[in-house]
């Protein structure tokens, strides 16, 4: 039995040395160097190629390397088998610390104020408290769940929406797409962690813009394929949005003659708000293959019906 890893990033060393550290029993093929396919039996995997994993006929399961599992139903051949995903107290505090960091940013005027010191200008501009500012979180999963607690815990007005109602105490509950105009018309800094699936797929676009209050900001976490790019760079061009923080994109890395470089009034950081931490989630790997081999249902299983 072993296990196939791809993660497809410089931390892959990481990876190597902590399984060797955790778990030296396992059988670890680092792809490309997979060695026989047919003692594969379990993948964790970040991007495989298209028509990848079906060529290991003996596939158990399949173990996303990250909390998003739309890099494997993009691969028309997948196959029908059990697949988890990461969840894991590391990966939820990163991107925890990077939301908060954000919606501060934009809540204290950062970005205005940086501008100015570019015009050498000293003006102070008029700051609301944090409870007169609303934040709405697009999806209330894990991540968001989260990120919404440590908000409202510095005082805003928090807001969430997803597409099955949540009860989290203190935060106003949004659901389905018939409540998503008044989500967004309460909401002038809006934090996109939804999970990537076709409902969710060119959601943010001029229309849903149009209904941010006048001078709303938007952090984007989720993913690039959730943001139509021209209907936002024409919000923040026409100056509906203030300022747009994106961590993801359709295509990464971010193309150098992308539009998005040049827009004063964008903040780009190369998808790195969260990443998986090998220390905390490899311990749910080989407790997941225990359970497979045990006939136990898998920790963090998605559902493949719904995409996540």
């Amino acid at each position: 039995m072993a296990l196939l890893f791809k993660s497809g990033s410089s931390r892959t060393p990481w990876w190597v040395e902590e399984f060797k550290r955790q778990a030296p029993k396992l059988d670890v093929r680092v792809w490309p160097e997979t060695g026989n396919a047919d003692e594969i039996e379990f993948a964790l995997v970040w991007l495989p190629e298209p028509g990848q994993l079906k060529s290991y006929r003996n596939l158990k399961a399949i173990f996303s390397l990250g909390a998003g599992v739309d890099h494997l139903f993009s691969d028309p051949e997948l196959p029908k088998l059990p697949i988890t995903r990461v969840v894991d107290i590391n990966l939820t505090r990163r991107m925890t610390e990077y939301v908060v960091c954000q919606v501060l940013r934009h809540h204290r005027q950062q970005p205005e104020y940086e501008e100015q010191q570019r015009r050498s200008k000293w003006q102070e501009l008029k700051q609301p408290a944090a409870d007169q500012r609303g934040v709405g979180i697009l999806g209330l999963g894990v991540l968001g769940a989260d990120a919404a607690e440590k908000l409202l815990s510095l005082g805003f007005n928090v807001l969430g929406w997803s597409r099955t109602r949540k009860t989290q105490p203190g935060i106003e509950s949004f659901a389905g797409m018939a409540e998503l105009p008044a989500f967004l018309g309460k909401t002038e800094i809006l934090v996109c962690l939804l999970p990537l699936t076709p409902e969710t797929r060119d959601i943010l676009n001029a229309r849903a813009f149009a209904m941010l209050p006048k001078g709303a900001s938007f952090v984007n976490v989720g993913r690039g394929q959730h943001v139509v790019e021209g209907d936002l760079l024409a919000a923040l061009d026409s100056g509906h949005l203030s300022h747009a923080t994106l961590d993801v994109f359709r295509q990464e890395p971010l193309p150098a003659d992308s539009k998005l470089w040049r827009n004063p009034k964008i903040t780009i950081t190369p998808h790195c708000a969260s990443y998986t931490d090998p220390r905390t989630v490899i311990g749910q790997v080989v407790e997941n293959i225990r359970r497979a081999k045990a006939g136990e249902p898998l920790q963090h299983i998605v559902d493949i019906s719904l995409g996540y």
